[in-house]
This record gives structure tokens, sequence and C-alpha cells, in this order.
């Protein structure tokens, strides 16, 4: 009987995963037909909704959930649009950019990123999973909107978008104290935060080009000394958390993207 429920909670969590997949299309075919997508924003739309839905589907299977839950279920919703974000960014390079639907699409997204913490947690359904997907739905987002930027602003702004996963291949790689977990902190939220209004902000094209260039200058200052504060840290509290294992630490550390 265990086994037949497992199974039960398992097919509905692959339901919720699929519906987000399906979501994720119907957004690029509703894009596609009022705003005429190309092949670079459909492939990269559609790579986009599979990969989350394959890697979403794996996790949420393997971390014993019992249901989906109110807060993945906005986060999903996040990817969705960040998704749309994705095929919009990737069209812009063959067609002239749709503006005001990348900034509506990104605006929605970065203020339901206030939102999934905050249902979690009245839900009490609060969990890694649902910290790290959210996590990676944030980081992905700010990824995006640096390499829209930096066709505009230079290439220096992709730092910003790649600093977390250079971050996070230093640690897996070569660097395994930085693995260890943070001490929570309001400055480091504020700061990631700041990193999506600055680039939604000089992605929408309301400044002239030098204010656009001081506010993502000043973000990515900010991203830099926030970088350099906890890898400092991390550095003087290295013996403690050396022996950690890598799955004790990895679901915890959610440096620069924790809501």
């Amino acid at each position: 009987m265990a086994a037949l429920n497992n199974t039960y909670d398992t097919t509905l969590l692959r339901q919720e995963t699929a519906v987000g997949a399906v979501a994720q299309i119907l957004l690029l075919t509703l894009l596609g037909t009022a705003l005429g997508l190309g092949p670079a924003g459909w492939l990269t739309g559609l790579v986009f909704a599979f990969a989350t839905w394959a890697v979403l589907t794996r996790a949420v299977c393997r971390s014993w959930l019992r249901t989906f839950g109110a807060a993945n279920r906005v986060t999903l919703a996040r990817a969705t649009l960040v998704g749309g974000v994705t095929a919009l960014v990737a069209d812009s390079f063959e067609s002239p950019p749709r503006v005001p639907v990348l900034v509506a699409l990104t605006t929605v997204a970065l203020i339901l990123d206030g939102v999934d913490g905050k249902v979690a947690r009245r839900t009490g359904t609060a969990s890694p999973l649902g910290a790290r997907f959210d996590m990676e739905v944030d980081a992905f987002l700010i990824l995006v909107l640096s390499v829209y930027v930096a066709t505009s602003l230079g290439p220096w702004v992709l730092a910003i978008g790649a600093m977390r996963y250079a971050f996070v291949v230093a640690a897996r790689a070569a660097l395994p104290w930085l693995n260890g977990p943070l001490p929570v902190s309001t400055a480091r939220k504020t700061v990631a935060a700041l990193q999506g209004i600055a680039l939604l902000v000089a992605a929408s094209a309301l400044l002239p080009r030098r204010a656009a260039l001081a506010v993502v200058l000043v973000a990515l200052a900010l991203l830099v000394w926030s970088f350099a504060r906890d890898i400092i840290w991390l550095w003087h509290h290295r013996t403690r958390h050396t022996a950690l294992p890598q799955s004790a630490t990895a679901v915890r550390h959610m440096t620069h993207a924790d809501a």
C-alpha cells in the first residue's frame, strides 16, 4: 500500500510539472502569434520549457514531497514568465526587441519573486527543493537580462549574470570551502534584488544611456562587494565546514539568490 501511495504522489507531482511545461508552450504560442517570434525565439523558448520540465520533474520525484505546494506553483509561474523573457531576448538578436512585452514579463516575474517565499512560510510548506527552485529561477532571469543589457551597454554587464555561476563552479571544482553555509543577511538579499531591478531599468530604455550605465555599474559594484564579503567570511570559517558533505551544504547555500 505504501508503494502505491508513493506512486500516486509521484504521479501528481509529475502532473504539476507537466502543467508548467504546457503553460510555457502556451505563452510561447501567444508571443509567437502576437509578436511573430523568429526561429531563435521559438527554439530557445522550447529548449527552456523542456529543460525546466525535465530537471524539475526529476527533482520533485526525488524530493519525497507529498504535494507540489502553492509556493512552488508560484515559482513555476515565475519560471514560465522567465521562459518568455528568454525567448524574447533570443529573438532580439534576429529582429527589433519587443521592449514593452519584455519589460512587462520581467516586472511580473520580479514581483512574484517576493510572493513565493511568503506563501511557503505562511502555509508551512518551505522546503529545500522550493528554495533551490526559487534560487535557480532568480539566477537565470538575471543571466538572461544581463545578456540583453550587454548588447547596449557592453559585454562587462555579463559579469552580473555570470558571477553566481562562476561562484558555484569554483566551489565544486577547486574551492570546496565555498560550499559552507552563510549566515542570513538582509544586505545580501537586498543586493540580489537590486540586480534584477537595475537590469530591468536598463532594459526598459526609459533612461538615457549614461544614466542606465551608472545604474548598472552601481548594481555590479554592490554585487562584487557582497560576493567579496561572503567569500572572506567563508574563508575565515573554512575549517569549520570543510568536513561537511556536499549534500549537507549545497541546498543551504543560497548566495545572492535567496529571497
